[in-house]
């Protein structure tokens, strides 16, 4: 492995800090006390109670922090009484859920960027997830387990430079910040009828020398929604040539867990663990009936599919902070993993009539059974990431030092098998999977990534300014090996380094105003699928891919600039202006080699010239036909630069001006756009909505003892053009309601509805067979999809005890 001369020069430095003389600290002021114990010692722990029943309506929080922050409380959210971290987010200014099927939230995205570009953390802690993107489902966590919700909008050096459009760290319930016991019971109804339970539970108490929080949650997770596809031969939508009427079930139960512990250690000593688990077991079903015209022939299928899963998500972690040489130290070490098992099966039972049969109505009547054939997929994966930080904080004059190392290794394992059967008659029952099934051949990949991150941070906090400068030094040791059918395709090691600066300001103008200014550097490490040197035929139409182990990360300069004012003891307004400028942008290239279909069908034409006697050899064919492919060999490199610029809007407060302290609004708008060259030309990043919108209203009625509230979120439209395919998706605005009724202190009962506008998902889909056809507009198809799953209601009752 190669040494690097400034990380060495960077880690001697810090572990030469820590030998400071003391006496540097007597002149300095001390520093704030860290978040948890010492701070829970100031003050009575928070009462559970309270979550149960809210006295007052919750605003967002303005924060101490330095780096501009966001912190939701769970209060904020729990009046509409989301189930996960992702019904959560969706009211939360910039973040967006392109992609994600109708009233789901899984893939976060601020600014618009893809899940890859947007870091999730967990108690601050890196999280393994399932996508290829390095992104991590928020939605497998229970909003129950939630103490609140920060939005980092830039970088410090403290913290892993891989968030370029943020961070969103989800911070679960802590021992210190609790106290009391109370449990949720209640009742999800969807709108095709399903009733479905959800029960959870939290306790916090003092134990074994500390405090101790335990909580437990299980809900059944369900959504059934219709899709309806219509194809057409192009854009002007005059000739259409197949329809497909889909029902798809998500039915199943998710189990979760989370534990904190933490206690005094000595007289300045803290030590506390933290872990939770998440598990989801579920079956997707879908049934597809389609319809399809080609000349004289019109053919029917129907097309089951079954995709159960079993995935799992858990980690734990344990810190230790004291006093040592007139500063505090820190020592973390921390795990987390993510399995993921399903079996995957689809079907197709075809059907083939005369095309006076073509009337968009499914029907096999007087059609003859042409084919059944079944594809089947088993997918083994496991991710896992293990951590551990050594970082030491000290006066330093007016100042404050903080330097560490972080050292993380991630490894990502994945199999996927493929399976296929085929009928040999009509009404032959389906096959069992996978003893039926035969091997279609199998891919599996490694990717381990080994880092080692120095740190150096200096802060400052006066009366009206208060500033953060850092140096990152983040080195990555990367190993990439594919092995297709149980053999190696070969092992390939990718290192690079980033140094990663960053600078926070904070000006307090007034007591009520603050502006902020931030610049930073990130980066984007490259999607898994993009390492892995797996030819995939026909992935973009008829072209084939192939990853590029070989990749750089993506960076971006970034800067922030936000305004926030306080508006009288509750509420807050604020605007933020950001701007990315990106370097090594990862794209869709042309390798100039042909795809694999183009060669096949050239060997194949030049074999029946010769067959048909039209040459006498395949030379003389080949001579008087040159080969010129249609399709090609893509891959993906670092291409060039993009931009990403927009503003943030947000208002939380009481209408306290207007004499009704009762009555709370909250409103965000987010606005974004950005520049990319692709293979065609200019155009936004895929999949980014441009603009997200939230408003709504609480209502609170003393004198009743009860509540009710309305909220209304919009996505934007969103763009996203890859090889041999060009999409836009737009989603319906959402409507939440709710209305609760209090008993005391100590129980209350809460009605919930959501998705009241019954809001669809659109898509607007140009297909093409090769990038000649793209540039020429020459249609393979054009597809219109629309997606819905109706309203749902939930109640929930609160006991606390």
């Amino acid at each position: 492995m190669k040494r690097n001369t400034l990380a060495i020069c960077l880690s001697r430095a810090l572990a030469c800090a820590v030998l400071l003389p003391p006496c540097a600290a007597l002149a300095a002021p001390a520093p704030a006390p860290a978040p948890g114990p010492a701070a829970a010692a100031a003050g009575e722990p928070k009462q559970l109670d309270a979550v149960v029943v809210q006295g007052e309506i919750a605003y967002r929080n303005r924060a101490p922090d330095i780096e501009p922050t966001l912190v939701y409380d769970l209060e904020y959210f729990q009046r509409f009484e989301p189930n996960t971290v992702g019904d959560m987010l969706k009211r939360v200014p910039g973040v967006g859920f392109v992609g994600s099927d109708i009233m789901e939230y899984d893939g976060a995205q601020l600014r618009g960027l893809g899940g890859g570009y947007t870091q999730v953390l967990i108690n601050g802690k890196k999280v393994p997830g399932a996508g290829d993107d390095r992104s991590f489902y928020v939605d497998r966590i229970p909003a129950e387990m939630v103490d609140h919700i920060e939005i980092k909008r830039s970088a410090s050096a403290n913290r892993s430079g891989d968030a370029m459009a943020g961070a969103i760290n989800i911070v679960l319930r802590d021992a210190y910040v609790f106290d009391g016991s109370y449990v949720r019971i209640g009742a999800n109804r969807w709108d095709d009828g399903e009733v479905n339970p959800t029960f959870g539970a939290v306790t916090s108490f003092e134990a074994l020398g500390g405090r101790l929080l335990a909580g437990v949650n299980v809900q059944d997770r369900y959504r059934s929604k219709f899709k309806r596809s219509d194809r057409f031969t192009d854009d002007t939508m005059e000739e259409k040539v197949s329809w497909e009427d889909q029902t798809e079930v998500k039915d199943g139960r998710d189990y979760s867990a989370n534990l904190s512990y933490t206690a005094e250690v000595g007289e300045t000593g803290r030590f506390g663990v933290d872990a939770f688990y998440v598990k989801t077991d579920r079956d997707v079903t879908e049934v597809s009936f389609e319809e399809e015209v080609d000349d004289d022939e019109v053919e029917n299928k129907r097309v089951p599919g079954l995709n159960p899963y079993d995935q799992k998500n858990y980690g734990i972690g344990l810190d230790y902070r004291f006093d040592m040489a007139g500063g505090t130290t820190r020592l973390s070490l921390d795990h987390a993993r993510f399995e993921d098992y399903e079996g995957t099966t689809e079907g197709e039972h075809v059907y083939v009539g005369d095309a006076a049969g073509w009337d968009e109505t499914w029907s096999i009547d007087g059609a003859e059974w042409d084919e059944t054939v079944y594809e089947a997929e088993a997918i083994d994966a496991k991710d896992s990431e293990t951590g551990f930080t050594l970082a030491h904080t000290r006066p330093l004059g007016r100042a404050e030092l903080q330097f560490g190392i972080d050292v993380r290794n991630k490894k990502r394992e994945s199999l996927v098998t493929s399976y296929e059967w085929e009928a040999d008659e009509e009404g032959q029952a389906a096959p069992a999977f996978p003893a039926d099934y035969a091997l279609d051949g199998s891919v599996a990949s490694v990717i381990e990534e080994k880092r080692v991150d120095p740190y150096v941070m200096l802060s400052g906090r006066g009366e009206v300014f208060a500033w953060e400068a850092g140096l990152r030094y983040e080195t990555t040791r990367g190993q990439v090996e594919y092995i297709e059918d149980e053999e190696s395709e070969g092992r390939i090691d990718k290192d690079y380094d980033q140094l990663l600066p960053s600078v926070n300001l904070r000006w307090d103008v007034t007591d009520a105003d603050r502006i902020s200014l931030s610049l930073a550097k990130t980066v984007k490490r490259p999607n898994f699928n993009e390492l892995i040197p797996a030819l995939l035929d026909g992935e973009f139409g008829d072209n084939d891919y192939i990853g590029n182990p070989e990749l750089e990360p993506e960076t971006a300069n970034g800067i922030d600039l936000g305004f926030e004012h306080r508006l009288g003891r509750r509420g807050v307004v604020g605007l933020n202006f950001f701007y990315r400028d990106v370097k090594d942008l990862i794209e869709l290239v042309n390798t100039g080699a042909p795809s694999e279909a183009a060669v096949e069908d050239y060997e194949d034409d030049i074999a029946d010239m010769v067959d048909d006697g039209d040459y006498a050899s395949e030379a003389e064919a080949i001579a008087a036909n040159p080969f010129e492919a249609e399709s090609w060999l893509f891959t993906s490199a670092n291409v060039g630069d993009g931009k990403v610029y927009g503003f943030e809007f947000d208002l939380s407060t009481p209408l306290s001006a207007f004499g009704m302290d009762d009555t709370g609004v909250f409103l965000n708008y987010s606005w974004v756009d950005s520049r990319v060259d692709d293979f065609m030309g200019r155009r936004r990043f895929n999949d980014q909505a441009k603009s997200t919108f939230n408003i709504g209203f609480i209502q609170d009625l003393p004198a009743l003892a009860a509540s009710f509230g309305l909220t209304y979120r919009k996505q934007g439209d969103a763009y996203a053009r890859f090889l041999g395919e060009e999409a836009i998706i737009r989603y319906g605005g959402e409507l939440d309601a709710f209305v609760e009724k209090r008993f005391g202190r100590n129980f209350s009962v809460r009605l919930s509805a959501n998705n009241l506008l019954d809001a669809s998902k659109d898509e607007f889909f140009d297909k093409f067979n090769t990038l000649e056809d793209q540039l020429d507009r020459d249609y393979d198809e054009y597809e219109l999809e629309t997606e819905e799953a109706g309203p749902s209601y939930q109640l929930v009752m609160r006991m606390a005890f």
